[in-house]
């Protein structure tokens, strides 16, 4: 019967001895025995935890994803994973993506599964559950949390990430009260679901729906909409028929889909950290990805979504505008997309959103009008980042795209608290701020410290932007001309080790330019000069990271993580 070469009837189709123990031990919950007849096991990979609010809701989405299957004819068995939340974990989530990505693969490999839903909301937890279930490569399918609703404060809109840089800098202002500061923390998170700004949590579900590995809609339903529901018990039925087709996920995950999601990306103003994610998850599934494709298939894209950070609106309204089908459908008609890339419902990305309508262009501008214009990530070189930088043109200051100012250096996140309001700082708003010893190895785990306050006495001028680099991330609700993921790091020996007080920086976006005006000489003298950093901790997980962890131009992966083992069954243990 073609249902026994499915992988859980290795499992739950045996006779004798292991065949009762591993029907047994299910049924002690209740199961019936002709939920062992064949029918297709569907794992469905759950990241909910009181520790990740973002993804506080995950038990009934998963019970909807639960009746799907069911419905379908296939039987459902939930697992939980590692939970990464952006706004409680430290030192920072991302340190722990790839220890979750290894959670996640593990489970799936070991374990009776036939296809495999993954539930993810936060920052982190979607690019590390997409990694693990890549490098075991069954029939997938993605449901995001979705964003809580807007945030509404003294009416006015207030997004998270973004207004918190911005309230938290009027409070250093003095210009609210700490009073007025607790209030709209009440005010700005008021529902179940992920940031509402078009940052990492958002990007990332966007890229979900543009890599087609969601249903259509999966990046924008608020996380208390109905439709939400509706999203994961439309992925529990159709997980069940993937499995059936033999649906794997390299089959959606091509070069392909890849650049459609980039070009989405540049169009929705997405997060820089869809980068690193991005080209992780590529080389997970085979597929090479690196900084060049970002910035050649950037060029030429524009924002056409008037959010936050970048613009006015949040995820609510671009729900109700139509959503990421709409911008999908402006990239297609310019022929920015490739249409015929296969999506988790077995349609094309075209199918599913040539027919989408835009009812309301303040939010989703059309492409002959965009928001803002040539606004992909650019991707800078030059001697101060020979592995390449980042910088996000539609959340920077236009003036400063091109600017040369003197370096004033923090050698790491405590030098920098530690100076920065500093009234005696030698700083004005020509400067460059720089940052060091923030990257993969630095932190460790890459923490989004980039986009660096302001002192306040630069505030206090009405200044807002100042040109700041690092080897750090930044949050995708932030703003600002910052320039990120300088590659290789300083803890791993990059040029950016070697920058000084008062030295010469030069930044040209246009170009792709990023100059630090040394001689190659004093350069060589410096490194000669540079010792590497104690690393923060010799043991356990942080040792393993730290002794493994690739560049951001890499992805930040473990060196031994990048490919896939597949889906064979492990060994038998008895």
């Amino acid at each position: 019967m073609a249902s026994r070469k499915r992988r859980s009837a290795q499992w739950f189709g045996r006779e004798g001895k292991m065949g009762f123990i591993y029907r047994s031990w299910v049924k002690n919950r209740g199961v019936p025995q002709d939920q062992f007849d064949g029918r297709p096991v569907i794992g469905i990979c759950n990241t909910y935890s009181e520790l990740t609010p973002c993804n506080s809701h995950f038990r009934t989405l998963a019970e909807h994803v639960k009746t799907g299957v069911v419905e379908a004819g296939g039987f459902p068995l939930e697992f939980p994973v590692m939970s990464l939340g952006e706004t409680l974990l430290r030192p920072t989530a991302m340190l722990y993506r790839n220890l979750a990505s290894m959670d996640v693969e593990e489970s799936i490999r070991g374990n009776p599964i036939d296809g495999v839903v993954l539930l993810m909301g936060c920052d982190k937890t979607t690019p590390s559950l997409v990694m693990g279930a890549s490098s075991v490569d069954l029939p997938t399918i993605g449901v995001s949390g979705g964003p809580m609703l807007s945030g509404w404060y003294r009416g006015e809109r207030i997004g998270s990430g973004t207004n918190v840089w911005s309230l938290s800098e009027q409070l250093r202002a003095g210009e609210i009260t700490r009073e007025e500061f607790h209030e709209a923390e009440t005010c700005m998170h008021r529902s179940h679901g992920h940031c509402m700004t078009m940052g990492t949590a958002s990007t990332m579900a966007s890229m979900v729906e543009a890599l087609g590995l969601g249903l259509p809609g999966n990046a924008a339903y608020p996380a208390v909409d109905a439709r939400r529901n509706v999203i994961a018990r439309m992925a529990g039925r159709r997980i069940v028929e993937m499995v059936k087709e033999d649906l794997k996920l390299s089959r959606i995950l091509t070069r392909e889909a890849f650049e459609n999601a980039i070009r989405v990306n540049a169009a929705i103003g997405g997060s820089t950290n869809a980068v690193i994610h991005l080209i992780a998850i590529a080389r997970r599934i085979g597929v090479e990805l690196n900084l060049d494709d970002w910035d050649k298939l950037g060029r030429g894209v524009h924002t056409l979504v008037n959010l936050m950070p970048n613009g006015k609106y949040l995820m609510e309204d671009f729900c109700y505008a139509g959503g990421l089908p709409v911008v999908i459908r402006e990239l297609g008609e310019r022929g920015l997309l490739h249409r015929d890339a296969l999506t988790a419902n077995g349609r094309t990305i075209w199918d599913n959103s040539k027919d989408a309508r835009n009812d309301n262009p303040e939010v989703i501008m059309p492409f002959a009008k965009p928001f803002k214009r040539d606004t992909g990530i650019a991707v800078l070189r030059g001697n101060l980042c020979p592995d390449g930088a980042l910088i996000k043109p539609s959340a920077a200051t236009p003036r400063l795209m091109k600017h040369k100012g003197r370096a004033v250096v923090f050698e790491d996140i405590e030098d920098f608290h530690r100076r920065i309001e500093d009234p005696k700082l030698d700083i004005d708003e020509s400067c460059v701020m720089v940052l060091k010893n923030c990257g993969p190895k630095g932190y460790p785990g890459m923490a989004e410290v980039g986009n660096m306050a302001l002192p306040a006495k630069i505030l206090e001028r009405g200044i807002t932007d100042m040109v700041r680099i690092s080897d750090a991330r930044m949050s995708g609700t932030a703003y600002g001309t910052v320039v990120l993921h300088v590659a290789p790091e300083s803890a791993a020996g990059g040029p950016l080790a070697l920058v000084k007080e008062g030295d010469e920086i030069e930044l040209d976006v246009g170009r792709r330019k990023l100059h630090l005006h040394v001689s190659d000489a004093e350069l060589a003298k410096r490194r000669a000069a540079w010792k590497k950093p104690k690393p923060h901790l010799t043991r356990g997980y942080w040792k393993l990271y730290v002794d493994h962890v690739n560049q951001a131009s890499d992805g930040a992966d473990l060196d031994f993580l990048v490919g896939k083992s597949g889906a064979a069954v492990p060994r038998d243990n008895h």
